[in-house]
């Protein structure tokens, strides 16, 4: 049985692996060589997206792409300069509703022999050689040529998987309301979770090297692809190892200031049923209409550990420090602002904020205009301020971007990280301090293994089963 997360080896390409001469080479970063690569990739959107998403690809480089097939057979116009001639050929196939997989190849076209065929047959009506697969005997001829072999070519498959799962993921703040209560999907746990809001917290075994961040009044801002669930879990595990050597810990995190009320009601209940649907029910940032991944179940997973910890008599807070609607340098104006305060309130405290990649960043963007984000703000406030990237391996997240069609959805999506925040198989799951600051800002990596989503604690009805995704793998 097919998950959405597998990777499909190459046999899977059936009849094409009659066609191809091998998979062309790509770089692996492990080893410093162009190797030919032994899987394919599995994107999780529909397969229209990703067929789509190609066709972009090539008319931005100026091909012509004709579509067949009701758009999961798609051919370019030839390439130019390039002899024998060559056109490119693209082939979807649907896996499932959000699963997808696209070849594209080179087709090369050898010119007819002169003692062949006469001219009418040579126009495209001569048969085609033995070793061609059945898909591919529809594509376009050439007068004078036949297809003779192809052979995929990766440096375009690499673009796609950039397009499709390097995205940038949104943070809708103003003109995001919320839904009705009646609306939401609000699962009863039943006796179930009343026995666990009395449990310990789940703090789980300590993140290699974190320690070396401990320390009273010092501040991290820790950069959250969104929408997964290893970073929220990786900021319990910290702030258990921290408040366990008695180290007061205070976590900001990327929800409205006006959520703090009901956050802090929640934090002094006994963590049941009730305190939870008051929680999520009497907010509107848990059940706004584009649930992005700061309201994921896995963060307010967080929020109940936070719980347990204070339960347990540690001295742990959390602070709400983001805004429902300001946007661009006022908003990241008032989240520097709310840390400093959050940080001044409790000076002798370790403070980790997460919030998204964007706000973190200690120096000064370009993306979305001139940016002076909240890292750059604070660290000018507080210069011994640490700012940590995120390492992982491709996986999944819940987030909201916009979709090949420009409009903004919500969904499971792949995530594939930079060539700089890739996790080798080498690299153990960890944190990783450098030497002296990067000049991206960064002072170290939490290195966190393939990444797996999770999608909103409170789910519109007619979302709840298509966001049920499991995780993609590489």
């Amino acid at each position: 049985m097919r998950r959405i997360g597998m990777v499909l080896g190459l046999l899977g390409c059936m009849g094409c692996s009659f066609f191809t001469r091998g998979i062309s080479t790509q770089y692996n970063p492990e080893t410093g060589q162009y190797e030919t690569p032994s899987h394919e990739v599995v994107y999780l959107a529909p397969v229209e997206d990703a067929m789509m998403s190609a066709r972009r690809i090539l008319e931005a480089q100026s091909f012509d792409v004709l579509e067949k097939e009701d758009g999961t057979v798609m051919f370019s116009s030839f390439i130019p300069d390039v002899i024998p001639p060559e056109r490119y050929y693209i082939k979807g196939e649907r896996l499932g509703p959000r699963q997808s997989l696209v070849r594209v190849f080179r087709v090369r076209y050898n010119q007819l022999s002169p003692s062949g065929p006469d001219a009418t047959s040579r126009a495209g009506q001569q048969p085609w050689p033995k070793n061609l697969a059945t898909d591919f005997k529809n594509i376009p001829g050439l007068e004078g040529y036949q297809p003779a072999f192809g052979y995929r070519d990766m440096d375009i498959e690499q673009k796609l998987l950039a397009l499709m799962e390097m995205a940038p993921a949104l943070e809708p703040v103003s003109g995001n309301p919320p839904i009705h209560v009646r609306s939401v999907v609000i699962e009863d746990p039943g006796e179930a979770a009343e026995a666990t809001a009395r449990a310990a917290p789940e703090c789980g075994a300590p993140v290699e090297g974190a320690a070396s961040l401990f320390s009273a009044g010092g501040v991290v801002l820790m950069a959250d692809p969104l929408g997964t669930q290893e970073v929220p879990s990786a900021l319990v595990r910290m702030s258990c190892e921290a408040t366990a050597q008695g180290l007061p810990v205070t976590l900001a995190l990327s929800l409205p200031g006006s959520e703090q009320p009901l956050l802090e009601r929640y934090l002094e209940s006994d963590g049941g049923v009730a305190a939870v649907q008051e929680l999520l029910t009497g907010s509107a940032f848990w059940r706004r209409t584009y649930q992005d991944g700061r309201s994921s179940g896995a963060m307010l997973w967080l929020v109940e550990q936070t719980r347990r910890l204070r339960a347990s008599g540690k001295d742990v807070a959390l602070v709400a420090i983001d805004t429902d609607k300001a946007q661009g340098n006022e908003r990241e104006a008032e989240l520097a602002e709310n840390l400093l305060k959050a940080q001044a309130a409790r000076p002798h405290a370790w403070t980790v904020a997460l919030t998204g990649s964007i706000h973190a960043r200690t120096l000064e963007t370009n993306w979305n205009g001139k940016l002076e984000p909240m890292g750059a703000r604070v660290a000018r406030a507080l210069p011994a301020t640490r700012m940590l990237d995120v390492g992982f391996q491709r996986g999944s997240q819940f987030a909201c971007r916009y979709n090949i069609w420009g409009e903004v959805e919500c969904d499971v999506f792949g995530i594939s990280p930079s060539l700089e925040a890739r996790q080798s198989s080498k690299q153990t799951a960890g944190l990783e301090l450098y030497s002296a600051q990067k000049p991206d800002g960064f002072h170290g990596r939490l290195y966190l293994g393939a990444l797996n989503a999770s999608p909103p604690a409170l789910q519109p009805q007619r979302q709840v089963t298509a966001s049920n995704h499991p995780s993609a793998a590489k």
